[in-house]
């Protein structure tokens, strides 16, 4: 148990890692900075007794991550299509015999 006592005090004494991960605890605490940092830096992940539980991203990159994507008609899309070169032709089907 002394490990485990003494591994959750350095976690503890550590502050905000590089790689944005906050305890809940403090997210709470400080949630301006938590927001300020998630519009400036990037996706704030939240931890809930050591495991990620939540990840909190601006607006602006949620709707990037919402919106559909682009898209061109068909006939626009088709033309765009390296085909020179391509072979479309076959060979006739004049179906299979039919012997009842």
């Amino acid at each position: 148990m002394a490990v485990r006592e003494q591994a959750r005090g350095a976690t503890k004494a550590a502050a905000p890692r590089a790689s944005a991960s906050w305890k809940l605890q403090d997210a709470k605490a400080k949630f301006s900075e938590l927001v300020r940092k998630a519009q400036s830096e990037g996706p704030q992940r939240v931890t809930v007794r050591g495991k990620d539980a939540v990840v909190l991203i601006s607006a602006e990159e949620l709707d990037r991550l919402l919106a559909p994507p682009p898209t061109e008609p068909l006939v626009e899309f088709l033309e765009s299509l390296y085909v020179e070169g391509l072979d479309l032709t076959r060979e006739r089907d004049t179906g299979r015999d039919f012997t009842p």
